[in-house]
C-alpha cells in the first residue's frame, strides 16, 4: 500500500513497508503539473500488466515495481484490487501509477482538488 500526499507543487507517493523492496522503490515525486488526473479502478488488475522492467509479481498475491506495456513504463504497488487507483502522468518517468491506498474514493478526490487548485487543495 502506499500514501499519496499533497506538498506544495508535488505529489508524493509513499511506499509502505515490505513493498518497497517488492517495488524496488519508496518514494515518488511528481509535479502536479505533470498529473492529468487520478481514477478509482479496482479492474486495472484484470488487464495487461506488460513485461516487468524491476520488482516483483507474484499473481493473485502482489504487483509492484516498473513494469513497461506498449512503449510506456507503468508504476505499479497493488495488493488489493479494490482499493486500486490510477494517476495519469505526462512528462514523467511513468505514464500511469497504479497505486493501492487506503481510501480510493477520497484519495482520488485530493488529486483531483489538488490539480485544479495548483497545489493549494
Amino acid at each position: 500500500m502506499a500514501q499519496i500526499n499533497i506538498d506544495g507543487d508535488n505529489l508524493i507517493v509513499e511506499i509502505e513497508g515490505w513493498d518497497k523492496l517488492w517495488a524496488l522503490k519508496s518514494r515518488l515525486e511528481i509535479p502536479l503539473a505533470n498529473v492529468r488526473g487520478a481514477t478509482a479502478d479496482p479492474g486495472i488488475v484484470r488487464g495487461p500488466r506488460g513485461i516487468r522492467t524491476a520488482g516483483s509479481h507474484f499473481p493473485g498475491v502482489l504487483t509492484a515495481g516498473a513494469f513497461r506495456i506498449d512503449g510506456e513504463k507503468v508504476f505499479w504497488d497493488v495488493h488489493d484490487p479494490t482499493k486500486a487507483i490510477v494517476i495519469q502522468l505526462a512528462d514523467e518517468r511513468y505514464t500511469r501509477l497504479i497505486i493501492e491506498v487506503a481510501d480510493p474514493r477520497e484519495t482520488v478526490d485530493r488529486v483531483e482538488r489538488a490539480i485544479v487548485d495548483g497545489g493549494r487543495a
